[in-house]
């Protein structure tokens, strides 16, 4: 059983009633409730994925997320045939997260060898993400055609940011580099970061072509960009959202990289239901609501400017839209001292 780091100066929120507290705690104090919700401190989970780490059963699984759930401390989505499962944002379930799961041991047996299952479980999703992007490399743009046109979803692009001038670009997930042939050909920094060694040579291939050699081409990791991506005026996540198994992380991610006043654009599908796009392109998620969006927005300190939705044309054979939305943030260079921004936890400071 996980194991607790004294934490004497942990107190219940003021305003919370004594069955609300109760009912967490008996959700959260029992040994398999515990690890699951150390694991979706990590990120979302499928009742699968669970199972894998939990080494139980899926009956057994259910039922200890159902309590969860019903406790208020997990939240629980269905997207067609797939549920996933992810701490949930309100305050006790807040405060049962920073006042207990956040100071387990994290040397504890049974929680090592949970996050050793779980970087198994994130490897296979990286390897099935990984090579489907080899396998499509060279073809990319063919594939995109599910939805509508790219000319369309291009031209909406540079009226979103047509309003300013932005001298650095960060393109996460660039594919095949085309929002850097849309945008950065008056940008002095423009970089674009990608996974898959094969669809940074496709980019290589389109970049060169369209005379972008100042665009640097990077493999990084969206989650976990490299220190000296930062200070950017502009980042863009354009169809990379529904890869990913924790997308609220990269838009986070991707907001620590900008400068204050910088601006964070998000492309992707609107929801459906073209359940075949999970086994067939490894799409984790069915397309994003507005909501969910300006959500992951908000969490990551930005503010939501404007969010468009391009709905296929009469006569287009495209059955997906595709929404775009423009993030804000909103300090600003010269503030004594910067605004908070959740984004930046430890940045307190003066810009010049």
């Amino acid at each position: 059983m996980a194991t607790l780091r004294s934490v004497p100066n942990v107190e219940a929120p003021a305003g919370f009633a004594f069955a609300d507290w109760l009912a967490a705690l008996e959700a959260a104090g029992e040994a398999t409730r515990l690890r699951i919700l150390a694991l979706l401190a990590e990120g979302e989970l499928t009742v699968t994925e669970l199972m894998t780490i939990l080494g139980q059963s899926q009956p057994r699984v259910s039922r200890h997320l159902k309590l969860l759930v019903e406790a208020g401390l997990v939240d629980r989505h269905r997207e067609g045939a797939w549920a996933f499962f992810r701490l949930a944002e309100s305050a006790i379930a807040r405060a049962i997260r920073d006042g207990i799961v956040t100071t387990l041991d994290p040397s504890d047996a049974t929680l090592t060898a949970d996050r050793f299952r779980l970087d198994a479980v994130r490897a296979e999703r990286k390897s099935h993400a990984a090579a489907y992007f080899a396998s499509h490399a060279a073809d990319w743009n063919r594939i995109r055609a599910l939805h509508i046109s790219e000319a369309r979803v291009e031209a909406a692009v540079a009226k979103l940011v047509a309003d300013r001038r932005f001298d650095s670009v960060l393109d996460l997930g660039t594919g095949t580099g085309r929002m850097l042939e849309v945008i950065a050909k008056d940008t002095t920094r423009a970089v674009g970061l990608d996974v898959s060694p094969a669809m940074l040579g496709v980019a290589r291939v389109n970049l060169d072509a369209a005379g972008l050699r100042h665009v640097q081409l990077r493999q990084g990791d969206a989650y976990a960009l490299p220190a000296d991506l930062s200070g950017f005026d502009l980042v863009i996540l354009h169809q990379v959202l529904h890869y990913l198994d924790d997308p609220a992380r990269a838009v986070r991610e991707a907001a620590r990289a900008l400068r204050p006043g910088g601006r964070l654009l998000v492309v992707d599908f609107a929801p459906h239901h073209e359940e075949h796009l999970r086994e067939a392109h490894a799409h984790r998620r069915l397309g994003f609501a507005r909501t969910e969006v300006e959500a992951f927005l908000a969490e990551a300190g930005l503010k939501a400017v404007t969010c468009e939705v391009l709905k296929p044309a009469s006569g287009e054979e495209a059955k997906l839209a595709v929404s775009l939305w423009l993030g804000a943030d909103t300090r600003v260079e010269g503030d004594f001292p910067l605004k908070s921004n959740p984004a930046y936890p430890n940045q307190n400071r003066e810009v010049a």
